[in-house]
């Protein structure tokens, strides 16, 4: 018998062959990258009318697609910017009565969230007047009223938050006395910072009266003699605002015929303006 050899044909993959014929071939894979498209109006008219029809059908068709595999009624109005209309509806009544429809869910919707609302108001009133009346209560029990339904625990807390009430009010009226003290005691520094500047400048006019006295016990009469016993020469200095009035008195010698003293100087009043 001759010998048979039989050859078995295996499938190669693609992903084998693929590498080997780009090598052999030396061929070069390109690799096409879609851009980002931007979203903004089209300025060309034509380019702008290819678009529309472009994504209308498409949107009019996911639309189809939505309605089969989701048992869903799905309709779909559509103007163009010439003002014709498009529509889509897979409703067997047509688009009319799937807007009959949309209307009265909208309006139930709309009634259902008044009445909601209203719901809402009214709970909210009667929680703050419950909370109104919860305060008015307290606010008696803690005047010392309406005790008598009170039991031991809550005569217990009331008396606690009493005494913390007072303990606060004492807080506040020390702190207020300590401020009304320190006030009094920067007015009264002020004060006294006043006095020992009012009495520098008594000093320094004392000062200035007794160089003035010396200065004229030692200067001589300008005339030599005296007309009048009860004459006063009166000498004002004036310091700022300070008035220093001097008068200078001399005894009637002629009619004694006495010597005539030295004069003596004497200062009556100091006015402080």
């Amino acid at each position: 018998m001759e010998n048979v050899v039989a050859k078995i044909l295996l499938p190669t993959p693609a992903s084998v062959l693929a590498p080997c014929l780009v090598n052999h071939l030396n061929l070069r894979w390109y690799v096409m990258v879609r851009g980002k498209t931007v979203i903004e109006k089209i300025e060309n008219t034509t380019s702008r009318q290819v678009t529309f029809s472009k994504r209308k059908g498409g949107l009019f068709k996911k639309a189809r697609e939505l309605g089969v595999l989701c048992d869903a009624q799905v309709g779909v109005l559509l103007f163009s910017n010439t003002g014709r209309l498009y529509d889509y509806s897979n409703s067997n009544t047509g688009m009319k009565s799937l807007l009959e429809r949309y209307q009265q869910v909208k309006e139930g919707q709309q009634f259902m969230s008044a009445s909601a609302e209203a719901k809402f108001w009214q709970a909210e009133g009667e929680r703050l007047r419950q909370q109104l009346h919860n305060l008015q209560e307290n606010n008696r029990q803690l005047l010392g009223q309406h005790l008598s339904g009170l039991g031991l625990e809550d005569l217990s807390g009331l008396e606690k938050q009493l005494e913390t009430s007072l303990h606060n009010i004492r807080l506040a009226k020390d702190q207020l006395m300590i401020d009304e003290i320190e006030e009094f005691n920067k007015k009264g520094n002020l004060v006294h910072q006043e006095n020992v500047e009012l009495h520098k400048k008594l000093n320094i006019i004392h000062q200035e009266n007794i160089y003035l006295q010396t200065k004229l016990n030692g200067q001589p009469e300008a005339n030599g003699v005296i007309t009048s016993s009860s004459s006063h020469c009166s000498i004002a200095a004036r310091d700022g605002a300070n008035l220093v009035r001097l008068e200078l008195s001399q005894p009637h010698h002629a009619e004694r015929g006495e010597e005539p003293e030295s004069p003596t100087l004497g200062y009556g009043e100091i006015c402080v303006l």
